[in-house]
């Protein structure tokens, strides 16, 4: 069953009646709205996103997509696979920021889809549309390439499926389902916990019949055929992504406020009410009621496992859709109330759209950081970096090119002899990919580090001789001589990512290859060893 079947009730409700004597022209209009908000959305991104440069974890993205695997330390292969695929035809940012704009007007076509499921009208698709759109994280995840770019849309599809399900659609549909998991699965291990809330909530409740369905028999095992490769491939390295999980356990939580205070916080107070009248809509009525129960359990999961505040965003547009429909209702036919609230959705959110899509040219972005932190008193950058310096959601969009450029001297500045087995060693992946992205062109051997994937990637044969150190600390001790090459600097990067060292390693104490175990760090800790 194609989702375009999935849409005709709805879209004949829209319209005005049974399918059966609405005028064409109304029904065309029901099914354009929500494809002119998703319209709006791809068009909000693809004007706004490929600015500044690569973010640090969309470098690594597409090294890992360009090595294809079953699996990576810190995540699965689909993201990897996409960001490689849009640079087939070369370097280009906007090739790949396109990737998360289809990902964001597809979510928000679904959230206003929802709407429509739901029993709404064509305001509240409007609202379902826009807020998803303007909130910040979804925001976020439209803007640059992450596996959360992929649950904005998964999660939508997965409750929309399962409500379907509820609401008495062909129990098949569980194969729908599980096909969802799957995919979601491969971007991000996170949708095990919506997977597994969604059931909790169906059975809470008194639909929970559709559960005994062998097709959902089915569908669970044809998710768990699906994941098994990547889940062997995590087996066989020693599960590094527990490892990863435990090392960086503290370093990264937001203890206060509240984790249920947080999610109000990331996708802003204002346009929090949206949501949370959807919430409290849902719970309200029974067959939509294992959606809110699935919503409580999954924010429970994460507040106990301390998650960071922007993992469970990716459930926000079902809870939009479901909002603004007693939204629709409370407002009824009052024009100039309903415009009012469009007006205020939009004027809201305005102002924390630099601070998500890159749509102004960073110096004046800096001016305009700065001119709200003194307005608010926000010190807005995390490494007590002060307010020169961008938030690190933009510092690590800076410098990449330069960094390579920089290496790219050091290594021609050694003898023929020395660069016929010099490595490149940098200290974390960011750096690393920086350097094999934009390495090519000035044929530089691959980099090596010891940050995660490219531990597991290991020496590449190199026997470190010879090594250009990268703002590598942990491997200084293993050698005799050590020469400074030059620092690197840039102003605009993380503190962490700025005037630190370029060095020359020669005469090791010991084969690089016998050295490689100790520098093993599975971390997005990037601060420091």
């Amino acid at each position: 069953m194609n989702l375009t079947v999935l849409l005709d009730r709805p879209l004949q409700r829209l319209a005005g009646g049974s399918r059966t004597g609405v005028r064409e022209g109304a029904f065309a209009w029901a099914r354009a709205l929500p494809l002119i908000c998703a319209a709006g959305a791809l068009l909000l991104h693809l004007f706004g996103n490929a600015h500044y440069g690569f973010f640090r974890d969309e470098l690594y993205f597409i090294v890992c997509g360009r090595r294809p695997a079953f699996g990576y330390v810190d995540q699965p292969s689909l993201v990897p696979l996409l960001a490689a695929f849009s640079q087939l035809g070369g370097i280009s940012l906007f090739a790949l920021r396109a990737v998360p704009a289809v990902f964001a007007a597809l979510a928000t076509y679904v959230a206003c889809v929802l709407a429509l499921e739901f029993g709404g009208g064509a305001f509240a698709v409007l609202v379902a549309g826009l807020v998803t759109i303007v909130a910040p994280e979804m925001l976020a995840f439209g803007a640059r390439l992450s596996p959360d770019t992929v649950q904005m849309l998964i999660w939508p599809l997965m409750a929309l499926v399962a409500y379907r399900i509820v609401r008495g659609a062909d129990a098949r549909l569980w194969m729908v389902f599980a096909l969802l998991v799957a995919v979601g699965a491969w971007a991000k291990y996170s949708v095990a916990f919506f997977a597994v809330s969604l059931i909790a909530g169906i059975a809470f409740t008194r639909e929970r019949h559709v559960l005994r369905s062998p097709w959902f028999a089915a569908g669970a095992a044809l998710s768990v055929l699906l994941v098994a490769p990547n889940v062997f491939w995590q087996w066989h390295y020693g599960f590094p992504m527990l490892q990863l999980l435990h090392n960086d356990y503290d370093k990264f939580m937001l203890k206060w406020p509240p984790f249920p205070i947080q999610q109000i916080m990331v996708m802003s107070p204002l346009l929090s009410i949206v949501w949370i009248a959807g919430l409290w809509w849902v719970l309200k009525h029974p067959q939509m009621r294992f959606l809110g129960l699935a919503y409580i359990v999954l924010i429970g999961m994460m507040w106990t496992l301390d998650a960071k505040a922007y993992y469970p965003a990716a459930v926000y547009p079902v809870l939009i859709a479901a909002g603004a429909v007693p939204i629709e209702d409370w407002t009824g036919v009052r024009k100039r109330w309903r415009t009012a609230m469009l007006v205020l959705i939009t004027a809201f959110a305005v102002p924390s759209i630099p601070f998500v899509l890159p749509v102004v040219p960073l110096p004046t972005y800096l001016k305009y950081q700065v001119a709200l932190g003194n307005l608010f008193h926000i010190k807005f950058h995390i490494d007590n970096g002060g307010n020169g310096i961008p938030i690190q959601y933009y510092g690590d969009m800076t410098g990449w090119p330069q960094l390579e450029s920089q290496v790219a001297q050091a290594y021609d500045g050694l003898s023929p002899a020395e660069r016929a087995h010099a490595a490149i060693y940098a200290h974390n992946f960011g750096e690393a990919s920086a350097i094999d992205l934009y390495g090519r062109a000035d044929r530089l051997p691959p980099a090596l580090s010891g940050n995660n994937n490219y531990w597991i990637w290991g020496t590449h044969g190199a026997s470190g001789q010879v090594v250009i150190d990268v703002n590598g600390p942990e491997l200084l001790r293993n050698y005799r001589t050590v020469t400074r090459a030059g620092t690197f600097h840039n102003p605009t990067g993380m503190p962490y990512e700025n005037d630190f060292p370029i060095w020359i390693l020669r005469s090791p104490k010991a084969p690089l290859a016998s050295i490689w175990p100790s520098l093993k760090n599975y971390s997005y800790a990037f601060g420091g060893m």
